[in-house]
């Protein structure tokens, strides 16, 4: 009998074609950790989101789409934003759900920008012309090697046992203002904030960067999952 932990991802969405997707690496990722990845829906009712957070042990908040600046009180200002209305509507109703049930949650690039929006923080919406930096925050393939580092903190330091971590990177927005009762567990040397945590939760963390690319060849992407996976049980 199977007992591994069942972890909703959150799907990938194309808007020309009205099509569901996913990236294997991050279902390659849980399954390396221990766990049951399921692709969820893009549309959910209420009722839909109850038995969803009812049976799932855990939740990843994959990458992709921007953020839509009206969720932090803004407008696009840079003309840069491609954000998906069908993913915001649904990762807001299975975040609230999420967090009321206390279960697990582990969020990815985009996956850490919307935790922060959710809880009241706001984005950089376009990196180079707002937060210019000697560090190339998107770097061209092979996405599985790191191009810059970051100083850890928290329990994401006590989990690595290190000080510092390099990390790849694929983004051109980031987390700005911090939302409420999230602490800093990743900076990089330009100042940004690579990963979080929520303390008051039995685990909620997110990172910038891309563990799903990096886990087979780098132990500490692995931990990182596997870190999650155990929450889950």
């Amino acid at each position: 009998m199977n007992n591994s932990p069942i972890i909703g991802v959150t799907p990938l969405w194309d808007a020309e074609r009205k099509s569901v997707w996913m990236l294997p690496d991050y279902l390659d990722g849980i399954k390396a950790a221990g766990g049951l990845p399921i692709i969820l829906p893009i549309e959910m009712t209420e009722e839909d989101a109850d038995q969803i957070v009812a049976t799932c042990d855990g939740f990843l908040f994959t990458g992709g789409q921007d953020v839509a600046p009206e969720l932090y009180g803004t407008k696009d200002t840079t003309g840069t934003v491609v954000s998906s209305p069908e993913r915001d509507k649904l990762e807001t109703l299975l975040l609230k759900k999420a967090l009321q049930a206390d279960k697990p949650i582990l969020g990815i690039c985009r996956g850490f920008q919307f935790l922060n929006v959710f809880l009241g923080g706001t984005l950089w919406q376009d990196l180079p012309s707002q937060h210019p930096s000697d560090i190339v925050h998107r770097q061209g393939k092979p996405y599985a090697t790191p191009t810059h580092q970051v100083t850890l903190s928290g329990d994401l330091r006590t989990l690595l046992c290190k000080e510092t971590l390099e990390v790849n990177t694929l983004h051109h927005q980031a987390v700005k203002d911090l939302g409420s009762d999230l602490i800093p567990m990743a900076v990089a040397p330009d100042g940004l904030i690579e990963a979080a945590q929520m303390t008051s939760k039995r685990f909620v963390w997110a990172v910038q960067w891309h563990p799903e690319y990096m886990f087979k060849t780098d132990a500490d992407s692995l931990a990182i999952f596997s870190r999650f996976i155990e929450h889950c049980i």
